[in-house]
């Protein structure tokens, strides 16, 4: 219900016309131009996607776009009215779950080729033994880092990184409809320009954009206003991290 109201938001906004679940019907029925239209006119929708997916802007020239634009085609073929929530929703999750699997291969092959090049010789494994304790080592510094500097964000808003645990939603539906909320924010420059310049949720704007209660949105505006602000920042090891608190 958040992403069909969302849907209907973004498309008022930027002047579509067209019911985006009947140009993927088209497009399934072997429509060659709708699907090109349709590829066309949610780029930006795509990159926003790979952005959220890997905690960095994309942009056409990434291998990471291609991806995005390969698993949007393959949820427009994919995608069944009847079962799936709604068209942008199925998407999201297709595009998300392509780009998760390709960082996760693309680490995978950089550790099989580090551990190939240590075997070579006694020396260069020591070597590696090495560069892997810095990197441990590292990466403990530049975790640290990341959370004083989220920290610092926090306290701007009158949140701690130590209470995010506390102010997590316990139920996933809980977590998924906030984690909604959040993705809502993030992806609209107005509601992103007004929570940033008055340091707080724009619930009246919220409850009116979406189908969900105010006592709801207040109950865990805390929690969203965490994921906005992490989302908004260039932290993608708390990204990662903090996925645990996260819904799949």
């Amino acid at each position: 219900m958040l992403i069909t109201a969302f849907n209907g938001f973004m498309n008022r906004r930027s002047g579509e016309t067209a019911d985006v679940e009947n140009r993927v019907l088209l497009a399934q029925n072997g429509s060659g131009e709708e699907l090109d239209g349709l590829l066309r006119a949610y780029s930006p929708f795509l990159k926003k996607a790979a952005y959220l997916a890997c905690n960095r802007y994309i942009d056409e020239h990434d291998d990471e776009y291609s991806i995005a634009l390969g698993g949007f085609h393959e949820a427009v073929m994919k995608y069944d009215r009847s079962r799936d929530a709604s068209f942008m929703a199925f998407a999201h999750l297709v595009i998300r779950r392509k780009l998760i699997d390709h960082l996760r291969k693309e680490s995978r092959n950089s550790l099989n080729g580090q551990l190939a090049i240590g075997e070579e010789t006694a020396a260069a494994a020591e070597e590696s033994a090495s560069l892997s304790r810095y990197a441990k080592a590292r990466e403990v510094e530049d975790r640290r880092e990341e959370i004083r500097r989220y920290s610092e964000l926090l306290d701007k808003f009158g949140l701690s990184f130590s209470e995010l645990a506390d102010v997590s939603p316990k139920h996933a539906d809980a977590r998924r409809t906030a984690m909604d909320l959040a993705v809502i924010i993030c992806s609209s420059e107005e509601l992103m320009r007004e929570t940033l310049r008055k340091k707080r949720l724009p619930i009246r704007k919220l409850e009116k954009l979406v189908g969900v209660s105010r006592k709801t949105i207040e109950r865990h505006r805390k929690y969203i206003l965490a994921m906005v602000i992490l989302k908004d920042s260039d932290l993608p090891m708390l990204n990662e991290y903090l996925k645990g608190w996260m819904p799949e």
